[in-house]
């Protein structure tokens, strides 16, 4: 023990000047920006399983008093630095946190949204559901009118004519010439003597020789104009007997018309309802009935050809677009002497067809025929009927007439037949004398504008001419009030001698 103490002597060290170390501050500042223990962990002591190194750390502290300081400087740095990192992430959590609510408020909107989407969507396919069956059912209704159309009446219609029927009997009445009126007794004169005034007067215009010849009817006698009006009464006569009788069809066609209306109408509402009937059963359409009676066109030469191939080639177990294809094929190959049989065949069954054709037709011809003769008599007997419906409708007009006829004269009083009338007034006396001159002047004038004529000529009359005849119509009166009073004497007498 004393060698080796002798041989290693043991050197103290000596303590350096101002080598106290810095003193943590008892009420030091806590660090609150500092992370908790969990988040930053401090890192345990280094653990050295070497003792001598432990001595000579030890014995070497109180050398560094220096690099004490500047490791204190480091932590220091190290503390802020992990506390600027410890905000930024706060800071950071928080516009996470923002984000996040705002990712919820716009997710809850499109959630709305798609709610709504739905919505609609559905009532789009209930729309198309309900278009749907209104479809249906528009097309059952077509289907009916469809059949409805199909509806033909039985029943003949022999008064009401079609439209085309009407426009033949409009044109034929305009190529007709139409039964023109009787040209008065003047106007035949006039055509007998027009020759001879323009002999006479060959240079002499329309309105001159009109105004000659009216000059010259006036100096005429009655006597030469005796034949002419007896010429015109004649005519108009039988103008008015014809246009009577056409008046009379017409109001008796009418007549049958509206009261066979009815009757037609019911019919066919009876053929109506039994042919919805037989439509709502039968919901099939139905082909158009073939005429029996027509004959069947004949078959061509390939046809008689193909027929009597068939049965052996169906005997082979051929399908029919088969059996088509090879007998194509034959005939299209076959010479002509083969097939002369089959060509003469046809021949003979097409001139059949032809003969038996034009008996058909002539049958449907004398058919039409008797069907116009039928209609021609119907209407004949509709006539009668039409005419013998106008005679009893004119009775019976008559017999309303007369009964009207005795209402009225029994309320009013009978008119004795010695009682004094009334004069005419200045106007009509004058018209009377007017009328007289302007039918010597003009004898072919209307009624209409000669009474126009005399209005404008009493109008244009001064004051001189009107007094004239304003005195006439005033002398009147004055006989007519002295006539009266007598009148009135003497039926006043006749009932004091009655009484």
């Amino acid at each position: 023990m004393a060698d080796t103490a002798t041989a290693e002597p043991v050197a103290f060290p000596k303590k350096p000047k101002n080598s106290r170390k810095a003193l943590k501050e008892k009420n030091a500042p806590v660090d609150t920006d500092l992370p908790p223990t969990s988040a930053c962990p401090i890192p345990p002591p280094m653990l050295t399983d070497d003792p001598t190194k432990e001595n000579h750390e030890s014995l070497s502290q109180p050398k560094k008093g220096k690099s004490g300081a500047a490791a204190s400087k480091k932590q220091q740095q190290a503390k802020q630095s992990t506390a600027a990192s410890a905000s930024s992430f706060e800071k950071e959590l928080l516009e996470m946190q923002e984000m996040l609510q705002q990712l919820k408020i716009e997710k809850e909107k499109t959630e709305e949204l798609l709610k709504e989407k739905d919505e609609m969507l559905k009532m789009k396919e209930e729309e198309l559901e309900t278009r749907g069956k209104k479809q249906e059912k528009l097309q059952v209704e077509l289907k009916k009118l469809q059949k409805l159309k199909e509806f033909k009446p039985t029943m003949t219609f022999p008064i009401f004519q079609s439209m085309q029927d009407k426009e033949q009997d409009k044109k034929e009445k305009k190529k007709k010439p139409e039964k023109k009126r009787p040209s008065p007794s003047y106007i035949l004169w006039c055509k007998d003597q027009w020759n001879e005034i323009k002999k006479e007067n060959p240079e002499a215009e329309f309105k001159e020789i009109s105004n000659i010849l009216g000059a010259k009817w006036k100096n005429i006698t009655a006597e030469e104009k005796k034949p002419y009006e007896e010429r015109y009464q004649a005519e108009k006569e039988a103008y008015l007997q014809v246009i009577a009788k056409e008046k009379r069809e017409t109001e008796a066609m009418k007549l049958f018309e509206d009261e066979h209306k009815q009757k037609t109408a019911m019919e066919l509402l009876e053929q109506y309802l039994q042919f919805k009937q037989e439509a709502e059963k039968e919901n099939k359409k139905t082909k158009k009935e073939k005429d029996p009676l027509k004959p069947k066109q004949p078959m061509s030469a390939f046809f008689l050809f193909t027929n009597e191939r068939r049965a052996t080639l169906l005997a082979e177990n051929k399908s029919v677009t088969e059996v088509a294809k090879i007998t194509g094929e034959e005939w299209k190959n076959m010479s002509e002497k083969n097939r002369a049989p089959y060509e003469k065949k046809a021949q003979k069954n097409k001139e059949k067809y032809l003969q038996e054709m034009e008996i058909y037709k002539q049958k449907k011809e004398e058919e039409v025929a008797s069907l116009r003769k039928e209609e021609a008599e119907q209407m004949k007997l509709q006539k009668q009927e039409a005419l013998q419906l106008l005679k009893k409708k004119e009775k019976t007009d008559n017999i309303i007439k007369k009964t009207k006829e005795n209402r009225q004269k029994k309320k009013k009083k009978e008119v004795d037949p010695n009682k004094p009338k009334k004069p005419a007034s200045s106007y009509l006396l004058f018209s009377k004398e007017a009328r007289k001159n302007l039918l010597e002047e003009q004898p072919g004038i209307d009624n209409k504008t000669l009474n126009l004529k005399i209005s404008l000529q009493w109008k244009e009359l001064s004051e001189e001419g009107r007094k004239m005849w304003n005195d006439k119509a005033a002398e009147a009166m004055e006989m007519y009030k002295k006539e009266l009073e007598a009148y009135n004497k003497t039926t006043a007498a006749s009932i004091s001698t009655e009484e």
